[in-house]
């Protein structure tokens, strides 16, 4: 199979397009039942309208809006895989009724915390809330691969562990243990004494902070250290990874490079984006075995996204960085940073035909408020007044405004102007 990145609902994505017990792992970190201005976090139409689909009626609503999503998860779990589901305190307590119902009570295997690190959030009415849980359960218990993480033994147990190790070869003393192979059949197995015991149930992993070097920008992104973990207990290489609510694709990205397949599945098209730069960093597009499917591909597709997505589309696509303000953005929607190659310049996106003189002449007062001397316009098509007037500009006012076609763009025949880091 190749690997696949589908946009669009993951219900629908799941009942028509991903086969019965065709998945080895399931991670899903789905949209927490919190604050709701910090869950809609690319501010895209699709995602808008997925939200307020979950939040219409309370926690109830919610817990049924995630019930068939997970039975379609359950269904495409093959019996000896495992599923991973990450929330917060919001709702842990309701999801994880709703995952005993589906998989079966006896299924479950354990309530991971995941302790952020040291930061601290002064409360006074409270202690610190500094955790996330993620549920593990199996499909069949017993059948599952599980290859437990070590951790170091304290110095107070090590001299007490040493006489269960009670072999040694040139790597120092051992014991052994019996595990699975991807069959199923059980081997014996070396753990060293050095390696240590297996984890806890508690992992302290630390969150994405502002310098991280893996960190986008988006407010739930999850370390890779993490999904490393995880999928290293839990798959073998060559198997298949699925994450149904894939955000900015930290899942697919260290699946691909602990060498398993995967299939992401995410509602926003500018998430879609975001994901498949990440995936050419680690070399998933060079290795030309994974396809997206779901994100517009012609003209008239580009036509009929909402006005969010289609600006979002265009950003993306041109390399800029989005405006802060979705709206009252004072005619600026995107924008360079000045680089080695590029100076500082503003984007205006316009989802239509026709763009006069009139545009370019607003789009230059926002450019000089700016104190921007390059801009681009995006749009569908332009008036010969429109390109006339750009001429103009930069010959008297030495101000250099673009027309871009969304069709060059779709076709790539415009140079891609800034890589996001």
């Amino acid at each position: 199979m190749k690997n696949t990145l589908y946009c669009g609902d993951n219900l629908d994505i799941l009942r028509k397009h991903i086969k019965d017990e065709s998945v080895d792992l399931i991670y899903i970190d789905p949209p927490f039942f919190s604050n709701r201005h910090y869950e809609v976090v690319w501010g895209d139409e699709a995602e808008i309208r997925s939200f307020e689909d979950r939040w219409e009626g309370g926690i109830n609503v919610y817990i049924e809006w995630m019930r068939p999503r997970v039975e379609e998860l359950y269904r495409v779990l093959k019996p000896t895989g495992s599923f991973y589901l990450h929330c917060d305190w919001h709702a842990s307590h309701y999801l994880k009724i709703m995952l005993d119902e589906i998989f079966g009570a006896r299924q479950f295997l354990n309530e991971i915390v995941w302790h952020y690190g040291p930061k601290a959030t002064q409360r006074s009415i409270s202690f610190q809330r500094k955790h996330d849980i993620i549920f593990f359960y199996a499909k069949q218990q017993g059948q599952h691969y599980f290859y437990p993480p070590l951790q170091e033994y304290g110095k107070g147990s090590l001299a007490e562990r040493r006489s269960r190790y009670n072999n040694q070869d040139e790597q120092g003393r051992y014991r052994w243990t019996t595990r699975r192979d991807k069959a199923g059949k059980k081997y014996r197995a070396k753990v060293y004494l050095k390696e240590g015991v297996i984890m806890t149930d508690v992992w302290t992993i630390p969150v994405i902070n502002a310098t991280a070097k893996e960190r986008l920008g988006y407010p739930t992104q999850k370390p890779e250290a993490l999904l490393d973990r995880i999928i290293k207990a839990s798959s073998n290489k060559g198997d298949v990874i699925l994450d149904a609510f894939c955000g900015c694709g930290t899942t697919l990205v260290v699946a691909h490079k602990l060498g398993r397949r995967w299939i992401g599945i995410d509602i926003s098209p500018t998430a879609a984006k975001v994901m498949e730069g990440r995936l050419k960093k680690v070399g998933a597009v060079k290795d030309n075995d994974y396809i997206t499917i779901g994100t517009p591909t012609t003209v008239n597709e580009l036509r009929q996204l909402k006005p969010f997505e289609f600006q979002n589309w265009v950003i993306n696509e041109l390399g800029a960085r989005h405006s802060r303000k979705k709206v009252d953005d004072k005619g600026i929607d995107g924008y360079f940073v000045k680089d080695l190659w590029h100076e500082e310049a503003g984007v205006q996106v316009k989802q239509s035909d026709n763009i006069g003189r009139n545009v370019v002449d607003n789009f230059k007062a926002a450019l000089e408020r700016k104190k921007y001397k390059k801009g681009y316009i995006v749009a569908f098509s332009f008036t010969k007044g429109a390109y006339e007037e750009t001429a103009r500009l930069k010959r008297i006012n030495d101000l250099e405004i673009k027309l871009v076609e969304v069709e060059s763009l779709l076709l790539k025949k415009e140079p891609i102007l800034y890589e996001t880091s």
